[in-house]
């Protein structure tokens, strides 16, 4: 019974020691300090060196410039779900609750792209990313967060949208391998980070299965990036961290701890691709939590190893004549 007892606590110890290990002691640096809201759809700009980013219940769109520390914000008339640099200067394509418009980032006038779900007032856009094609590929989800109300659109540059998917919940990150074959995409509530088989001639996805099961003591999977060897970095919401995953094992390869409750979102920045940005929220935080985090809502980034990959832009954009001022 001793050998036994001796062996279970050693063998606590090391199960104890594995998951320290995940744990990990990168630097993370306030990047800038914010109280929003819903920070959330971190992208970088590698045309600009600019991180974009927003803030979902304040309605706003940010542009932060890491060179001069200056954060110019965009004021939106609704909620904002993603931002997207375009292939054109000064021109992004944004979510907003009622359908896709261009924002002119210095003239601040928005144009209207597409009005998908623009009838379906019970729901909002969330996150959203672009195809190796260039098509805005954008989650709605509902406003109520009831189960399976929401769905995943693609975008093209003439404002057509095509339904991908259908029975979402909250959707969230969303991000394509190096070699376009793999398209990654997270429905938050359901724990999971699917893989999909991507067309790069059609744009279509087939071929759905589950990459990483995220354990729920872990947080739940909000926005993703993805590196240079295809390795998965997740904001967790609930988490306090940056997960890293490997989609092709499942594993749970290594957490960064970021002082806010609430990690929403993450990309890869710098002038090399090797800082890894980070958004966090302020909603659904406790008292204790509003103490023990004061800096949440803020922007976080991180020196890493290793390397992310640049991010596609919504190509050409016709922009109709119809605008919202």
């Amino acid at each position: 019974m001793r050998k036994i007892g001796v062996l279970l606590v050693l063998t606590g110890l090391m199960i104890a020691c594995k998951a320290e290990k995940k744990t990990t002691n990168n630097k993370v640096e306030l990047a800038y300090k914010i109280a929003s809201k819903l920070g959330e759809g971190a992208i970088w700009n590698y045309k600009t060196n600019e991180f974009y980013w927003i803030d979902i219940e304040g309605k706003k769109l940010h542009i932060f410039s890491p060179t001069n520390k200056e954060n110019k914000t965009i004021t939106m008339p609704c909620r904002i779900g993603t931002v997207v640099p375009t292939d054109k200067e000064n021109k992004a394509v944004v979510a907003l609750e009622d359908g896709v418009y261009v924002v002119d980032t210095k003239t601040e006038e928005l144009s209207i792209l597409s009005d998908v779900e623009s009838d379906k007032v019970e729901n909002r856009f969330n996150d959203g990313k672009c195809d190796p094609n260039g098509n805005l590929w954008v989650g709605s989800m509902h406003l109520k967060q009831e189960k399976g109300k929401a769905n995943l659109y693609r975008v093209n540059q003439e404002g057509g949208s095509k339904k991908m998917l259908e029975g979402v919940t909250i959707s969230n990150g969303i991000v394509w391998t190096k070699d376009n074959k793999t398209m990654y995409y997270i429905d938050t509530p359901t724990g999971e980070i699917k893989a999909f088989d991507f067309n790069t001639t059609t744009s279509t996805i087939s071929n759905a299965r589950v990459a990483v099961k995220v354990n729920v003591e872990d947080g739940f999977p909000d926005g993703m990036a993805i590196d240079e060897n295809d390795m998965l970095w997740v904001g967790m919401w609930n988490g306090n961290a940056v997960a890293q995953y490997n989609p092709k094992t499942g594993e749970l390869v290594k957490k960064i701890k970021v002082p806010a409750h609430n990690v929403t979102s993450c990309a890869f920045g710098g002038e090399n691709l090797d800082e890894l940005y980070i958004t966090t929220a302020t909603v659904d935080m406790t008292e204790d939590e509003k103490k023990q985090f004061p800096l949440a809502g803020s922007v976080f980034k991180v020196k890493l190893d290793t390397k992310g990959v640049k991010s596609s832009f919504f190509k050409n954009p016709i922009i109709k004549t119809a605008q919202l001022n």
